[in-house]
Formats: structure tokens, C-alpha cells, sequence
């Protein structure tokens, strides 16, 4: 238990002292009863340096604070092999028989229950949803294993596809980086079973995103253009514009200013025009004139370029309210630019927002930006 419950600490910069406050104020929110704050501060000690593992009840209340699974609070770092089932051919054929069951109106559960959580996501943040994360992916892994015939497998492994992809996402969030990792090799290969090239460019790109917090732009660069490659023509216009955004963002971060911009005009090429955000084709994709508003700011803050401020408040004037993450993002994005103007003033202002707004919803990710853009100031 000693180095997870740390490593997830230390990640969101809590002291003990803030973890046990954590602990006493979503029991006094979920009506739990905890020890008193002496205690939860042996506990916090004695968790961390080995000598008291952490019981169900405490576990499942550090899950959802620190947004971890049990494998990463124990330290555990490489994921569980389920064990073998014992009771032979049997079993097996049971779970085969009920894997053909499933209906597609099981599937739309399926979908219904990602869609779900990818709003709670947006609006709440990561953190809370390991555990629903988690059991729901199990269930269509399940699902998965045990369907035999395509016309079974393909319409499970498209769902498969698109909330092991979220599921990533929002591990890079609450900086889980190696479970994202694997969550978007798992949605890549969901997406290759069910035939669906969209779903696989599109985890393709958000696990660039990976490879460029770890420092490795230039390679997060080369994998963006694999992606737009994966989807092809099979690809919808608005899925192709959010492709380039993500490429214009990418290329900013790896230095690279006019292949910046050049995405950036070929997003705004491709975008359907209107105020519709959501992609009837990819759910998961939400880009219109605003969001895309927004990106070209970041994109162009990251650069240094000028224009960045204008496009920014632009994009936070029209700022869809559901986004409340998003929208850590843009108070990042406002900063910066405001930095790169020498309007320190302005983007202190902006910091104290992101960091209310990563702090609120457990953003790793987010209150790492804060800490680098807070450090040039």
C-alpha cells in the first residue's frame, strides 16, 4: 500500500492533513461515520508507510477522492489477470450462451450507461467515477470474451470501443498515465474488432495526447497524422475538424508554428457550420465555432501568437456551462496568453480560476498546467 496512496497524493500536492480533511468532508456528504481526525491521521501515516493496509471502507472512500483503482492504491502497477474459471466446459458454454443473448437494445443500454458518465465526467470531473468506470468496462470486456459470431462481437466491440476511450481520458485526467495508456490500446483494438475506423482515429489522437505530457511532442505529432490516416475517408466532417484541431494543438506544442496554423485552417475548413456541437456519428466528439474558438486560442497561446487573447475570450464568452473542466483548460489557455503579452496581472486572475476549477473537479492534469504556467510568473 506504500507507494500509491503517496504517489496519488503527491500528484494532486495534498498533504496528509488535506487528505484527511478530504476523508471527513465527503463522509459528512455520503452520511458515512469515520474515525475521528486524530485517528484518520494515523491511518493516512500508517497507510502510506505500510504498517495498516486500508480496509474496503476506506478504500473505496480514497478511490473516489483520489480517483485511483485499487491496483494503483495498492501500488500495483500492472493490471490482474483474471483467474482461470475451474469448472471446465460447463462454465464456459453458459457464459457463450448468455454472451449471444445480448440484444441491441443491451447494447444501447451500453451506450446509454457511457453516455452517462461521459456527462458526470464533464460536468464533476474524473475522479468520483473509478469505480463505475471500471465495472462498466469489465461488463463489456465480459460481454466481448464470451460473444462468438461477428454480428454479436462487432456491435459490443463498438461500445467497447467508445467508453475504454473515455475511460482513458479520464485516467489522463486524474493522471493515471499508465492506465490510460492501456485503456486506449484496449479501445484501438475494440474499434479494429468492430470495423470502425472512426472510433480508432479517434483513440488514436487522444492517446497522442499521452505521449505529449510525457515530453515526447514530436512522436505525439507523428501519431496524430497516423490517426487522421486510420480514419480516412470513413471519416465525418466534424470528427475530421476535431482531428485537425488536435493536430494544430499537438504541433504547437511541438514547436512547430506553421504547421500549426495550417491545421488550424483546415479545421475550420472542415467544420460544419451552425451551432450544433455533438457528432451524430461519434458521440464523444463535441466541436463547433465556439469550441473550435477556443482550441485556436490554445493553439496560438502555446505559439505566442498575438491573436490568441482575442480568440479566447471569444471562446469564453460562448463557453457551453456543462464544461465545467473544459473550462479549466481555457482559464490555462487565457493565461498563457496573457504571459506571453507580459499581462501578468490578467493571467494571475485567469490561474485562480483554473486552479478553483481543477481543484473542484480533481484534475491532476489540469493543476499540473496551473503550476507550470504559476512558475513563469
Amino acid at each position: 500500500m506504500t507507494n500509491g496512496l503517496k504517489t496519488a497524493r503527491s500528484a494532486r500536492e495534498w498533504s496528509q492533513e488535506r487528505l484527511v480533511r478530504e476523508i471527513e468532508r465527503y463522509a459528512r456528504q455520503h452520511m458515512l461515520d469515520v474515525a475521528s481526525k486524530a485517528s484518520l491521521r494515523v491511518y493516512v501515516s500508517e497507510w502510506e508507510n505500510g504498517r495498516r493496509s486500508i480496509s474496503a471502507r476506506y478504500a473505496k472512500i480514497l478511490r473516489a477522492l483520489l480517483g485511483i483503482t485499487d491496483d494503483e492504491l495498492a501500488g500495483r502497477t500492472e493490471l490482474l489477470v483474471p483467474a482461470a474459471t475451474t469448472d471446465g466446459y460447463d462454465e464456459l458454454m453458459g457464459r457463450i450462451d448468455a454472451a449471444r443473448s445480448i440484444s441491441v437494445t443491451m447494447v444501447s443500454t451500453f451506450m446509454d450507461q457511457t453516455e452517462l458518465l461521459r456527462t458526470v465526467d464533464r460536468q464533476m470531473g474524473a475522479a468520483s467515477l473509478v469505480d463505475q468506470m471500471t465495472a462498466h468496462l469489465a461488463t463489456l470486456e465480459d460481454a466481448l470474451t464470451f460473444a462468438v459470431l461477428p454480428e454479436t462481437r462487432r456491435p459490443v466491440a463498438r461500445a467497447l470501443a467508445g467508453a475504454a476511450t473515455l475511460a482513458a481520458w479520464q485516467a489522463l485526467d486524474v493522471g493515471a498515465i499508465e492506465r490510460a495508456w492501456r485503456h486506449y490500446e484496449l479501445g484501438k483494438r475494440a474499434a479494429q474488432e468492430a470495423e470502425e475506423p472512426m472510433y480508432l482515429a479517434h483513440a488514436t489522437a487522444e492517446q497522442a495526447y499521452v505521449l505529449c505530457d510525457a515530453g515526447r511532442a514530436p512522436m505525439a505529432v507523428q501519431l496524430i497524422h497516423e490517426a487522421q490516416r486510420l480514419g480516412g475517408k470513413a471519416m465525418s466532417p466534424r470528427l475530421t475538424a476535431w482531428l485537425y484541431a488536435a493536430e494544430a494543438e499537438i504541433c504547437a506544442r511541438a514547436g512547430m508554428p506553421d504547421d500549426c496554423k495550417r491545421a488550424l485552417e483546415s479545421a475550420a475548413r472542415s467544420l460544419p457550420s451552425g451551432d450544433e456541437a455533438r457528432d451524430p456519428d461519434m458521440l464523444s466528439i463535441f466541436l463547433n465555432g465556439g469550441h473550435l474558438a477556443r482550441w485556436r486560442g490554445n493553439a496560438l497561446a502555446l505559439i505566442g501568437d498575438e491573436e490568441a487573447v482575442e480568440s479566447l475570450y471569444t471562446a469564453l464568452d460562448t463557453a457551453d456551462p456543462t464544461f465545467i473542466r473544459a473550462s479549466a483548460g481555457l482559464r490555462c489557455d487565457l493565461a498563457q496568453a496573457h504571459i506571453a503579452r507580459g499581462e501578468y496581472d490578467q493571467a494571475h486572475k485567469h490561474l485562480r480560476q483554473a486552479r478553483l476549477i481543477a481543484n473542484r473537479t480533481g484534475s491532476v492534469r489540469q493543476r499540473r498546467r496551473v503550476e507550470q504556467l504559476t512558475q513563469r510568473l
